[in-house]
C-alpha cells in the first residue's frame, strides 16, 4: 500500500461519535457511529474500518448532519462493536 493510500485511509474516519442514542446502538444493534470526511464513500469507510480497526463490516449507512457526515457501521460478529468501542475508550 502506498503512502498516498495510507494517508487517504487515515483521513476517512475523523473520530468516533458517541451519544446516548449511539451508545444504545452499540449495545442493542452491534453498530458504531463515526464522523467521516465529507468525500468518504461506503467503500472508503469499509476499507478504513478493516485497515485501522481490523473490523468485519456487515453494513454501512452514511448521512449528513449538522455535526458533519456520519457513518453508522454494523459489524458481522456479535459484540464486535462493543469490543471496538472498549478498545477506543468509548465505553
Amino acid at each position: 500500500m502506498s503512502k498516498e493510500s495510507d494517508k487517504n485511509i487515515n483521513s476517512v474516519i475523523l473520530r468516533p461519535y458517541i451519544t446516548e442514542k449511539t451508545f444504545n446502538l452499540i449495545e442493542k444493534e452491534n453498530k458504531l457511529t463515526f464522523i467521516v470526511s465529507d468525500d468518504a464513500s461506503k467503500k472508503d469507510v469499509n476499507e478504513a474500518i478493516r485497515t485501522m480497526y481490523e473490523g468485519n463490516v456487515k453494513e454501512i449507512n452514511i448521512f449528513r448532519t449538522i455535526q458533519g457526515k456520519k457513518a453508522i457501521v454494523k459489524f458481522t460478529k456479535n459484540d464486535e462493536a462493543r469490543e471496538l468501542a472498549t478498545k477506543l475508550g468509548l465505553v
